[in-house]
């Protein structure tokens, strides 16, 4: 108890750090992964090659990877941000590959005919997509959507090797001035698992309100 007790300003940072890329990692991915599974059935064949490539380079890289091109290869281009933001489009772009396809099954599940009927009353792709077909889709893949977001909060302990401040890493510093190591990452195991069973509720809730009844 005392590491925690001692550091509590550490671990508070550390897990305020690791709220912080969760939350505006799964904004970005979500947004991309909407884009990207809108991409994947619209009629434009450029727009489907795109999102195929999209996802399926994201889907076959690993994420260390992700990171070291994203926090090394964008400044060479004389894109120089914090490397905070570098881990959120790390983050928020891989994880919107699997967004996209969870998104993308839950379109499979709409009738054809909602479609067929939104563009016989002069609807556009995009409004059909947007008002009639999209938000049935998301309704029928919350829960996976879910599950996703959770794995985003896990996946963002790598960023605290590119020197970004959240949760895992605070264990560097606390090892350093001799705590125990083992109460220090039942610590942050704890602060972890607050955060995927807050994340949990939310689509708990989601999913009662607005999901699918199976």
């Amino acid at each position: 108890m005392d590491v925690l007790t001692s550091n509590f300003s550490t671990f508070a940072k550390g897990f305020l750090g690791t709220v912080e890329l969760t939350v505006y990692s799964s904004v970005l991915a979500l947004v991309l992964g909407f884009v990207m599974a809108s991409f994947r059935v619209a009629p434009v064949g450029s727009f489907r090659v795109f999102g195929t490539v999209w996802v399926t380079v994201l889907r076959n890289t690993p994420l260390t990877l992700l990171f070291f091109a994203v926090l090394l290869g964008l400044p060479r281009f004389g894109l120089v941000l914090p490397f905070k933001v570098f881990a959120i489009l790390a983050l928020g772009c891989y994880t919107s590959a699997f967004i996209c396809e969870a998104l993308r099954s839950g379109i499979n599940t709409v009738p054809r005919g909602q479609g067929e009927a939104a563009r016989s009353l002069g609807m556009t792709f995009g409004q059909t997509l947007s008002m009639v077909v999209l938000p049935q889709a998301f309704r029928s893949v919350i829960p996976p959507v879910g599950s996703t977001i959770i794995a985003l909060a896990k996946n963002s302990a790598i960023a605290g090797a590119f020197s970004v401040t959240e949760l895992l890493g605070t264990y560097k510093t606390l090892s350093e001035l001799g705590y125990n190591i083992i109460w220090t990452f039942f610590w942050i195991a704890v602060g972890y698992l607050i955060i995927t069973l807050t994340i949990s509720a939310i689509f708990n809730v989601l999913e009662k309100r607005w999901g699918v009844p199976r």
